[in-house]
């Protein structure tokens, strides 16, 4: 058994006109759908989390060097 080709033969198509156009009312050849997705597509994390992260990030460098300068500056 073979499989139809993607790209048909116009001139075996049927409900073609001259010109490969298709005649009004009827429902033009199929074509190959590449545009569709092909699995679930995971949701991106919102605006607010995106801000939150390098915020944090920034938060726990400034303890960590503010807790260095603290104990480097208490006396021994």
């Amino acid at each position: 058994m073979t499989t139809p080709s993607a790209d048909p033969d116009p001139s075996d198509t049927p409900g073609l006109e001259e010109g490969n156009g298709v005649r009004p009312g009827d429902t033009p050849p199929s074509e190959a759908g590449t545009s569709g997705l092909s699995s679930h597509e995971a949701k991106e994390p919102s605006g607010a989390v995106n801000k939150a992260i390098p915020i944090a990030i920034v938060a726990l460098v400034f303890l960590f060097v503010l807790f260095l300068l603290v104990r480097a500056a208490w006396p021994s």
